[in-house]
């Protein structure tokens, strides 16, 4: 859908302009089976938008749902009022109590505290929109969007076998 939306451009199109199209086309496509309803498929959906040729082609696909799906949602709200709730929970919990704790375990537990933010950074970047979730709607969010992305795969599976099917013959 996202390549006939081109029309006659088709032709001109390079190997990569046609990658970047089928990309964001299957992007649109799956953040829209969702309706909006993550951050992630509402930020796919915007990030779509943002791009030179992508409005046209978001439009195309979404068709009446642009509209609503385009528009800052209350959803996107209340995920950075969740955040900045967060911040002012941390510095409400955070007190400088002094603690005795053995050396080995606060390392190990400093260090495995590392690791998890350390990690979590890393997956706010690679799901789109997890720069503004709290670490559960983040995992959550990531949960969602794998299985999206599975079915993804899947889909662009069964075309390319449907396509050398074709060519085969």
């Amino acid at each position: 859908m996202g390549l006939q939306s081109w029309g006659s451009s088709i032709k001109d199109m390079n190997l990569l302009e046609r990658r970047k199209t089928i990309k964001l086309s299957a992007d649109v496509a799956m953040a829209s089976v969702r309706g909006g309803k993550t951050c992630w498929s509402r930020a796919l959906i915007a990030n779509a938008s943002k791009q030179e040729n992508g409005k046209t082609l978001v439009r195309n696909i979404l068709g009446s749902e642009f509209e609503k799906l385009t528009k800052p949602s209350m959803g996107a709200f209340m995920s950075h009022k969740r955040v900045r709730s967060k911040n002012i929970l941390r510095r409400s919990c955070s007190s400088h109590r002094i603690r005795k704790i053995a050396p080995k375990r606060v390392q190990a537990s400093s260090i495995a505290k590392r690791m998890v933010k350390k990690r979590t950074q890393i997956l706010r970047g690679l799901v789109p929109g997890g720069e503004s979730m709290d670490d559960f709607s983040l995992l959550e969010e990531t949960l969602d969007y794998i299985l999206s992305l599975k079915a993804q795969v899947d889909v662009m599976r069964c075309l390319a076998d449907a396509s050398e099917l074709l060519n085969g013959k």
